[in-house]
């Protein structure tokens, strides 16, 4: 089941859902609408490789805009901080961010339960596109979790993407062994 506006707002009242900054006219009918924050980077390769750590460079998105080009895996970040202690977040591009020809996310568009932090974006489009920040960029959806949870993901050891952030985060694909 997904959480409806109502749900949502009574799981962010006991503390199960946190959305920082909070804006009521945010909240759909049962998602919750995230914007894009002023970061966004790049891998300094073409090539990227599985096995080790591919490397990021950073810069902001200027008053004016970026030029998002095809053929270029864009890192972005949301501006929202979010936490979800009871519920399964996914995020998932709006349709007027898709009409744009805008994807916001390659695979990774499902959150754990216990997921504390903003949401690295993995960006690309089908034809130059303007975007800025502050602009919507997608919404989070909230399912319910059938079953007790044995590990929440912010207190996993092994957890890749725990350390919070304001910045896009690279693959750390590196890590794990295979």
């Amino acid at each position: 089941m997904i959480l409806s506006d109502k749900r949502i707002l009574e799981e962010i009242e006991k503390g199960n859902i946190i959305i920082e900054p909070f804006k009521r006219e945010c909240l759909g009918t049962n998602s919750y609408d995230v914007h894009l924050g002023k970061h966004l980077a790049t891998y300094r390769n073409r090539v990227l490789d599985a096995k080790v750590h591919n490397e990021i460079d950073g810069f902001e998105i200027p008053k004016e805009g970026f030029i998002l080009q095809p053929n270029t895996l864009y890192l972005g970040v949301t501006m929202e901080y979010t936490e979800t202690h009871s519920h399964v977040p996914f995020l998932e591009g709006k349709s007027s961010t898709g009409r744009l020809g805008i994807d916001i996310h390659a695979t990774a568009g499902k959150g754990d339960v216990g997921f504390c932090n903003t949401w690295t974006l993995e960006i690309s489009c089908a034809q130059p596109v303007r975007i800025y920040a502050g602009m919507p960029i997608g919404q989070l959806i909230y399912f319910v979790v059938e079953g007790d949870i044995e590990t929440m993901y912010n207190t996993k050891s092994n957890a890749k993407y725990n350390n919070p952030t304001t910045r896009p985060v690279e693959s750390m694909m590196w890590k794990n062994k295979f």
